[in-house]
């Protein structure tokens, strides 16, 4: 999945000149948490969060606190080495830089201008829809030798009940290289034969456990 596809393309901007209450009207009307900081060519030359602009206003609990601090220009405040991505980016990829960086947000450059951003929210929305979590379904986690092919052998038991497959997640098997966690969520919600059609075929089952059902 692309950056594009899940970046917001409406964006709030401001000038470096604007001040710091103008800022902080924003962030309200549009109830954001960040607002890049653009020049005449939209340029990213810096950006506000809620918490730089919370930070320089005045405090609310002094009844005659100065509040010439919120005429102050944005530019004293932001931050000016700004990380961007560009729109081509994998989704995927740039997890890993909200992940490094503890970022909250991440502007979307293409040719040295500003056209989109992309949230935490953004990221976490999008990975519930990767993981098929959004939808009913069950979900069956299997451990399997690490070899090329052993996918394709458990899908098609899948296959042969016509069982939809909403999504499928690879996870290493502890600290073992020989094995690996095969993670299917299935549109069904009585996963059942599927699950003892696995077993048949000798698979070991993470989750629903192992445990054969009682026969009566």
């Amino acid at each position: 999945m692309l950056v594009e596809e899940i970046m917001k393309k409406e964006i709030v901007t401001l000038p470096k000149s604007a001040s710091i209450a103008e800022a902080l009207q924003l962030l309200h009307e549009n109830r954001i948490r960040h607002i890049p900081i653009i020049d005449d060519n939209r340029s990213v030359i810096g950006i506000v969060s809620d918490r730089d602009v919370r930070d320089a206003s005045p405090s609310i609990l002094k009844k005659d606190a100065d509040q010439s601090a919120l005429e102050n220009e944005i530019q004293s405040i932001m931050t000016h080495d700004v990380i961007t991505v560009h729109p081509l980016d994998f989704v995927e990829e740039i997890a890993r830089v909200f992940y490094d960086e503890a970022f909250a947000c991440l502007p979307v450059v293409r040719d040295n201008k500003l056209v989109g951003i992309i949230t935490e929210k953004d990221m976490l929305h999008t990975f519930i829809q990767l993981t098929g979590t959004n939808v009913q379904s069950s979900q069956i986690e299997i451990k399997v030798p690490h070899k090329p092919g052993v996918l394709p052998e458990v899908a098609a038991i899948f296959g042969a009940r016509k069982t939809n497959i909403t999504s499928v997640l690879i996870y290493p098997y502890n600290n073992d290289p020989n094995f690996k966690i095969l993670v299917f969520r299935i549109q069904t919600m009585n996963p059942m034969p599927v699950v003892q059609d696995l077993r048949d075929a000798g698979y070991d089952l993470m989750w629903p456990n192992n445990i054969a059902e009682p026969k009566v």
